[in-house]
């Protein structure tokens, strides 16, 4: 049987972190939270659960994780966002998992709750997550956003369990805008430091296309007033980095002429 260490990274998730750490009873043989200098009462939250906490200034999603997954004490690591949560159906396909793991890493439903409501479309379900792997084998790929784990054998097959991840993200649509702003200008700076451009044609149709292929494509109109409300933001979300990478490429080859 493993033991499995269960690896979290924080800033200021008071609102969210007490329910992750419950659902992880029974699961996790220890708890490393990594946190960058949260403001309110998550330190506090933390250690009321018995879990290891270390401060560690953010510098990347990537480079955070990767950092959170070497203090742990095991080599199994199970790895969650502060506002994710195991349903009684995933930490019972965990512990079997844990008798007899047949993969290095294993990926899970994620389930998300915008605003109160659950999504089951808009392409973002079952929004497949990497959330348990062997620290051995690979490591977290260290961008600025959408960070990924990446096996060192390219070849090597993931493993898939039962029982949804909750995903609480967003509890309004401010949070929401908040976060594209957020997320497009990570994406924006990081494409433009490796010299990727775009066009006018990206600008205006990918918006467009994306809303199509996510709201009628992906089913988003079964979710109602709160699909149609994602699908738009994402359309946003596409509009806005792709605007931003041109702007900044723009403003980065102009100071390379002067």
């Amino acid at each position: 049987m493993i033991s499995l260490s269960a690896v979290i990274i924080t800033f200021n998730e008071e609102r969210n972190l007490g329910r992750c750490l419950e659902s992880l009873k029974g699961v996790a043989d220890e708890i490393i939270i990594v946190d960058s200098n949260s403001t309110d009462r998550t330190v506090e939250i933390a250690q009321a659960h018995n879990s290891k906490v270390y401060q560690h200034a953010f510098v990347g999603y990537g480079e955070q994780k990767n950092y959170a997954t070497s203090m742990a004490t095991n080599d199994w690591i199970i790895s969650l966002d502060a506002d994710e949560a195991l349903t009684p159906e995933l930490r019972q396909s965990i512990l079997e998992i844990k008798q007899n793991p047949e993969f290095s890493v294993y990926q899970v439903p994620r389930l998300t709750n915008y605003c109160g409501k659950w999504i089951w479309h808009c392409g973002w379900y079952p929004d497949k997550q990497t959330r348990i792997y062997n620290r051995t084998k690979g490591k977290w790929v260290e961008r600025r956003v959408h960070e990924f784990w990446k096996l060192d054998d390219d070849l090597g097959r993931s493993g898939y369990l039962k029982g949804d991840l909750l995903h609480y993200s967003f509890a309004s649509i401010n949070e929401h805008l908040q976060k594209i702003e957020k997320y497009s200008e990570l994406a924006a700076r990081e494409s433009v430091e490796k010299g990727k451009n775009t066009n006018m044609f990206k600008v205006y149709f990918s918006p467009k296309w994306h809303f199509v292929n996510d709201y009628f494509f992906k089913l988003g109109f079964l979710d109602g007033f709160y699909g149609y409300t994602i699908c738009r933001l994402s359309a946003y979300a596409t509009f806005l980095k792709y605007s931003k990478i041109r702007l900044y490429y723009y403003q980065k080859s102009k100071l390379g002429k002067n």
